[in-house]
């Protein structure tokens, strides 16, 4: 038998994606305010080299992490929680044991 971490409802998928949204929408306004920042200081060639490297760095991390696919989404949420770009509140509408799992992954 699965337990109620196994099976997601309609209900809770779409506080799932809705989460991962703002938890996009609140890491990609910070990378847009990193990268102003950065090019801001551009003296020399070697700047923009290392501006692309950063740029490809984190365009890898964030397309790796916003996995949605359910055999890793507590992890996933988890791991946006640990980071901070999401908060155990916006995830209030899941079952509660579900949010138990993302909190103790996310203080591990």
């Amino acid at each position: 038998m699965l337990d109620s971490c196994s099976r997601w409802t309609h209900a809770e998928e779409q506080v799932a994606r809705t989460a991962f949204d703002q938890a996009y929408q609140r890491e990609t306004k910070s990378l847009i305010e990193v990268v102003r920042e950065r090019a801001g200081a551009i003296a020399e060639l070697d700047d923009i080299w290392a501006l692309h490297d950063f740029l490809s760095a984190r365009r890898f991390d964030i397309d790796g992490k916003y996995d949605r696919e359910q055999p890793g989404l507590l992890f996933s949420l988890a791991q946006l929680v640990k980071e901070g770009w999401l908060q155990l509140d916006d995830l209030q509408e899941l079952d509660p044991n579900k949010r138990a799992k993302v909190s103790a992954l996310a203080n591990m």
